[in-house]
């Protein structure tokens, strides 16, 4: 199909009449905020309008008639991705899912929850915890991220070292597919292998294959854990990464396993003043869940492999404010970091036996190219999210730090490692993912796109590389 031109005023009708209330933006300011997400530097286009979506009906309709006139729809949730994958494109609708908050429903029985895409993921976790349940994925942005957009980007976080990522604990989804057309795809039982996974396969999808409108989740039980915080300083990222080898190695599972540099724990005490140590070169924070002794043995064993791996003033914490603030430290580094400066956040998850090597290579990439790089990281999962900041205007700067990207993701992937650990390629990760992915394989990524969105409606550029012609 031809692409259409549409006058923005009568777009703008028209999309009045499929989404009533005055929740289609066209003002110049509403466009320019909805145009992008987080991601530093990643390219975007000015939309065509802005359409605030409150029901899976209102998202089909924006879609279908997108479809017909030859547009494309941008996806849109909190707007707190790292990769530019809710960035506007040309010939667009940015369609956003922010007002579909409703939690709707809590079934303490089967231990699952269903939530529209739009639903916070501490609003649902707060939720589930008022009747003894929890929901494991807390990605850094848990306050301000949505439910719908980690399913999209199959997000991470603090807990998924011992407890996985959101694709593993997503049951089933209502999706409108890319002709406006509404499915419901998964299942609410523990188990369920009717058809294809295509449940799975939408998870991580970015948006391209079809729009996520409500998920249904798993949940675990809250009671039975106990936690206890392990704190050791380290001289060095070197260091610091031997003992996150030494944890693996000696196949202890903590609860969370994170890293945090000084110039992280500076800029983080700087904001919100926590009372942060200054003069520490690198803090590895663990968390233990387990109840009782094993708990006890399992945080003394951990407290052991720090010392031996070079840490010092290794503390033990059970206070539950004490171990929330450290971990708010972790949470809010990146925030943090943004008020110095543009900032371009890193992704690449690395085999846990090479994190040593992938953070004294960062440390090195800083040296070479002559830029700043704070490094926060998963590190018990071996996902490392170096942030690389560059001073407002300053050109060549953000060319030395542009450099220093594409040499990290060049590094991982020497090292066994992948582009994006939870973050999603996005637009930012198209050159690495081309590299990382068989030409066959991006071959397969194609074919799925073409039998799911054979018009190129959705979210189109994103996610995957394009096959290279012969």
């Amino acid at each position: 199909m031809s692409r259409i031109t549409v006058q923005a005023a009568s777009l703008a009708q028209d999309l009045t009449g499929l989404v009533p209330g005055g929740r289609v933006l066209t003002d110049t300011e509403s466009l320019l905020r909805y145009s992008h997400d987080d991601a530093e530097w990643a390219p975007y286009e000015t939309p065509l309008a802005v359409v605030l979506a409150s029901a899976t009906e209102e998202v089909a309709n924006v879609v279908r008639y997108a479809a017909q006139r030859g547009l494309h729809v941008v996806p849109r949730g909190a707007g707190t991705g790292l990769s530019g994958g809710a960035n506007s494109v040309a010939n667009c609708i940015v369609l956003s899912l922010e007002l579909m908050t409703a939690i709707l429903e809590i079934d303490t029985d089967e231990r699952l929850a269903v939530a529209q895409a739009g639903v916070i993921n501490d609003v649902l976790r707060q939720a589930v915890g008022r009747v003894g349940l929890w929901y494991p994925p807390d990605p850094a942005s848990s306050a301000i991220s949505t439910i719908g957009g980690n399913a999209a980007t199959n997000a991470g976080g603090i807990c998924c070292v011992k407890y996985g990522v959101t694709r593993d604990y997503v049951l089933g989804m209502t999706v409108v597919l890319a002709d406006g057309e509404i499915v419901h795809l998964g299942h609410r039982t523990a188990k369920g292998v009717t058809g294809y996974d295509l449940t799975g396969l939408m998870v991580g999808s970015e948006g391209t294959l079809g729009i996520i409108t409500e998920v249904t989740v798993k949940l675990l039980p809250l009671s039975g854990r106990e936690e206890k915080g392990i704190i050791g300083y380290f001289p060095s990222l070197r260091a610091a990464g031997d003992a996150v080898a030494a944890v693996s190695a000696a196949g202890v599972v903590p609860a969370a396993l994170e890293l945090i540099d000084h110039t992280c724990l500076r800029a983080v005490d700087e904001w919100l003043g926590l009372g942060l140590p200054g003069d520490v070169e690198v803090l590895l924070l663990a968390k233990i869940d387990e109840p009782g002794t094993t708990g006890a043995d399992l945080a003394d064993r951990l407290a052991g492999i720090f010392t031996d791996s070079g840490g010092t003033n290794i503390e033990q914490a059970t206070d539950p404010e004490e171990i929330d603030r450290l971990f708010l430290a972790r949470r809010m580094a990146y925030p943090a970091l943004e008020r110095l400066g543009p900032v371009l956040t890193e992704d690449v998850c690395v085999p846990r036996s090479a994190v040593p090597e992938m953070l004294s290579r960062i440390q090195s990439s800083a040296v070479k190219h002559n830029v700043v790089i704070a490094n926060i990281a998963h590190a018990g999962d071996g996902n490392l999210h170096p942030l690389i900041i560059a001073p407002v205007g300053a050109l060549a700067a953000v060319a030395r730090a542009k450099t220093a990207f594409d040499e990290i993701v060049d590094d991982c992937r020497e090292l066994g490692g992948t582009v994006t650990g939870e973050h999603g390629v996005g637009l930012l990760k198209l050159p690495g993912a081309a590299e990382e992915l068989e030409q066959r394989v991006i071959s397969l990524h194609g074919s799925i796109k073409s039998a799911l969105d054979p018009l190129g409606t959705l979210n189109p550029g994103k996610a995957f590389p394009q096959q290279t012609q012969p």
